[in-house]
């Protein structure tokens, strides 16, 4: 059972922390790391583009959420949407890209990296669904490839998410809403030993608005133990999550139209997933004067079961056409890093980074089932997979004059691909390596501004079980040319922050993206594959405003064009590919305790498929908190979707049969609709 391994897990974690294993903190490669409550916080002097930032955990614990995965929604610019159940990851975009489940956009939790490679469901398939919102510290965000740091991944940019080590208070949540909604967390921190321990605990129950019940059933837990001394930290953390959930997917907009189903129902009842990840890591930090090393080590088991339909009977008019997606394995990974500071060049001050980093995935089963009722009946096809990361970085830092500074970067990776498949000629081995040099220009007139200018080239990863393919699964005939393992971009960037005042501050990007090969998402397939080159440019504003202690205002801005770049007949237009997004809140904490924020968030319309002739409607929802909050209690009121909209949270356009339709299908609009009006309590007390 999930929950008895997590229990066992959980055991064997406290174990080992009352053992005295320690652990660093903060240790992925930022030695000087971002100290920040919220956006209102300076960071001038600290970022190498303008689209680089951080935010704090007062940027999270107003807003009012529907899903874990919009935490990473305080990274301007970025949208996170669903078109399945509550535990299946997000639907990200950024920068003109549907990023599906996480390709092209790299994300860190305390040093691990969460995106997936060769992942059962789709390439870089990044699910934040174990994190809990309370203990998150901040989330540094890179958008674009300029940071010798980051590899995989990273293209459109990624995020560092940092949980909290120690707790000045302890504090039990209570979260309860319509449709059965229902979520309680309870955390501490303890001095122990020589050290701090934390223990944080969640537990989540869902049904949703759908037609078909959710029935979610989630629980996290986060264990940290820290050591500090003069000149080091140590720190072991253990994170551990199961879930499983039924998903009402996306729907064709036929069927509705015509009555078979509400807006809100599903076409087959047997869909949904079951997930558990837990993890382990060792961090350490030192800085002995102007040197400093940071190195981390983790272990992470991950498994994914997820039952979809996405086409009915357009495949098998029989059986229809559900399948299951399986995923389980371990990844073995960690990282080196070393500083050395205030060397001198040519009478200049100069920093200089090295590291390392390598990660393994023993991918023990990723395979792809016909099903019916989740019940297997046959094998598409099933793999064992072997891969293997080696990377090398260094960056360089030299203050040129008061006003002038320049980072360059350079990184270096391998990767190695062994395949098992269960047809022959799909297994094999495959390897590739490339170099990716990275520059950026910082000119600072004076205190209050920054001017940026940044290029850099950086890659994904594809699927490895593309790298050594031969034959369509689905027809030994029929041959299949193989994809290169790793796929270069470049990027370039001109930027400014400035700092008006002790009130209002703004960063503006205008930035360029090239793809050799875009990722992108097949609806009726349900995963990712390798298509054409692509073009991205696009302009960028975030603005943050607070004209006085507890009252804040926020608004961002983002546009983009993309375009393919190959001159295929087919068309230029990347499917979902987001042209506008825009987000504006506002957030007030008064002296008495009373607490309000109002967010708006929208994205706009989006070419569907290559031609252009199908588009998108754009989206619009607006959120809100209202309550009171003590020096130990709180009690809010959120309403999710304020204002009842109806737009839809993602939309496809592929074929697919309903019973009675033409054998070769309809070619229709399939979307999944933002979740209808909902109110929860949120109650909290602190001890």
């Amino acid at each position: 059972m999930p929950y008895l391994r997590f229990q066992l897990s959980l055991a064997i974690a406290l174990t080992l922390c009352l053992s005295g294993f320690l652990k660093a903190h903060e240790a992925i490669i930022q030695f000087q790391p971002f100290t920040v409550s919220d956006r209102s916080d300076a960071i001038m002097g600290q970022t190498i583009s303008a689209s680089q930032g951080v935010v704090g955990q007062n940027d999270i614990q107003y807003r009012p959420l529907l899903r874990t995965g919009e935490v990473l929604e305080t990274i301007p610019g970025l949208i996170a949407t669903q078109h399945s159940g509550t535990g299946k990851a997000n639907q990200y975009f950024l920068r003109g890209f549907n990023l599906d489940h996480g390709t092209d956009f790299a994300t860190y939790i305390d040093g691990m990296p969460v995106n997936k490679v060769t992942h059962g469901h789709g390439q870089g398939y990044s699910d934040v669904n174990f994190l809990i919102p309370e203990l998150v510290g901040s989330i540094e965000y890179r958008k674009g490839p300029y940071y010798a740091s980051l590899g995989d991944f990273s293209s459109a940019g990624g995020a560092l998410i940092s949980t909290v080590d120690t707790l000045d208070r302890g504090f039990v949540v209570l979260n309860v809403g319509e449709n059965n909604f229902l979520r309680g967390v309870v955390a501490d921190s303890f001095a122990m030993d020589q050290g701090e321990l934390l223990v944080g605990i969640e537990a989540q129950s869902y049904d949703g608005p759908w037609d078909l019940e959710e029935n979610l059933s989630k629980i996290n837990s986060l264990v940290k133990y820290s050591q500090y001394y003069e000149n080091s930290t140590y720190t072991i953390t253990f994170m551990g999550y199961d879930s499983d959930w039924n998903s009402a997917d996306q729907i064709p907009r036929r069927a509705v139209d015509s009555g078979l189903i509400s807006a809100l129902g599903s076409l087959d009842n047997d869909l949904g997933g079951e997930s558990s990840r837990y993890s382990l890591s060792f961090d350490y930090a030192n800085i002995r004067g102007d040197n400093a090393t940071s190195a981390n080590v983790y272990a992470i088991y991950y498994d994914l079961n997820l039952w979809s339909n996405f086409t009915y009977f357009l495949d098998n008019p029989i059986n229809g056409d559900e399948f299951e997606q399986e995923d389980q394995r371990m990844i073995y990974g960690g990282s080196i890093t070393h500083l050395l500071s205030y060397r001198e060049f040519m009478e200049r001050e100069m920093n200089q980074v090295i590291g390392a980093q390598f990660r393994y995935d023993a991918i023990d089963g990723v395979g792809l089932y016909n099903t019916m009722g989740r019940s297997r009946f046959n094998t598409v096809r099933a793999d064992a997979i072997d891969q293997l990361s080696l990377s090398a970085f260094y960056e360089n830092r030299i203050q040129w004059t008061d006003h002038l500074r320049s980072v360059f970067g350079l990184r270096a990776d391998y990767y190695d691909f062994d395949v098992t498949s269960n047809i022959a000629a799909n297994s094999g081995s495959a390897d590739d390596a490339l170099i990716s040099p990275k520059l950026n220009f910082i000119y600072s007139p004076d205190d209050n501004t920054e001017l940026f200018l940044s290029l850099g080239y950086g890659f994904h990863s594809n699927d490895a079980r593309g790298t050594t393919i031969s034959v369509d699964p689905t027809d030994p005939e029929t041959p299949v040319d193989a994809v290169d393992p790793l796929v270069q971009s470049l990027g370039a960037e001109i930027g400014s922050r400035h700092t008006w005042n002790d009130h209002l501050n703004t960063s503006v990007s205008l930035w360029y993206l090239e793809l050799d090969s875009e990722l992108l998402f097949v609806g009726d397939a349900g995963i990712t594959e390798a298509s054409r080159p692509s073009q991205r440019y696009g302009f960028e504003i975030a603005n943050y405003y607070s004209p006085i202690p507890g009252l804040s205002f926020e608004l961002d801005a983002a546009f983009t064009e993309a375009r393919f770049d190959d001159n295929d007949p087919a068309g230029e237009d990347i499917p979902g590919a987001l042209n506008a997004v825009i987000s504006a809140a506002v957030t007030g904490v008064m002296e008495s305790g009373w607490v309000g924020s109002l967010r708006l968030r929208h994205f706009g319309p989006r070419s569907l498929i290559e031609d252009g002739s199908v588009e998108s409607d754009g989206s619009t929802i607006v959120n809100s908190r209202v309550g009171f909050q003590g020096d130990r209690f709180a009690i809010f009121l959120d309403v999710l979707n304020l204002f009842d909209s109806d737009d839809d949270d993602i939309t496809y356009f592929y074929g697919s049969r309903l019973p009675g339709e033409p054998e070769d299908g309809v070619e229709d609009i399939h979307f999944h609709p933002i979740e209808p009006r909902t109110l929860r309590a949120y109650l909290s007390y602190r001890f």
